[in-house]
């Protein structure tokens, strides 16, 4: 063999800042794909394979896609998917208008379906669900109220599922 065969370079570890953005990106995926499932009819397994093999970190001409946090994402989509019924009923008591679930935007119902996910089986403290679900609010709604609402709503969800966290 020759001396000039080189070992591979380990990848370099993953910088905080970097596994962050990528943990906000699957949120956002998230509420994208959780959204899709409902218009479409789509099953979570389908959503789950479209978006990983067509979102993440993705190049097209309209739009670059950030690389996503794969695990955080499958278990968000899961989770919010086993847990719905419990989420949507919390979500229920957190809209203080008393405002049914079934008539608040699509986009909203599926943000507060995957925040209601983390809250209830992820691992990130109730108030960084909070901070990172109101900025998806104003990814999707940038001259709205709704993440204001969305921040009230979610305050309520987790102050009901990790109590102990306030």
């Amino acid at each position: 063999m020759s001396d000039e065969i080189q070992n591979p370079q380990p990848a370099a570890p993953m910088s905080g800042n970097q596994k962050r953005k990528m943990r906000s990106a699957s949120r956002l995926y998230a509420v994208q794909a959780l959204y899709q499932m409902e218009i479409s009819g789509q099953t979570v397994d389908r959503v789950i394979v479209e978006f990983e093999d067509h979102r993440f970190g993705a190049s097209y001409e309209e739009a670059d896609y950030l690389e996503g946090d794969v695990d955080l994402f499958r278990k968000t989509m899961r989770d919010a998917i086993n847990w719905q019924a419990k989420i949507d009923q919390m979500t229920d008591r957190g809209l203080v208008a008393k405002w049914p679930i079934a008539r608040i935007d699509p986009t909203l119902r599926a943000l507060f379906r995957a925040a209601g996910a983390e809250m209830l089986e992820g691992e990130a403290p109730p108030k960084v669900v909070i901070v990172e679900y109101v900025d998806v609010a104003k990814a999707f709604f940038p001259e709205g109220k709704e993440p204001k609402f969305v921040n009230a709503v979610l305050d309520h969800m987790a102050r009901e599922a990790r109590p102990e966290a306030f």
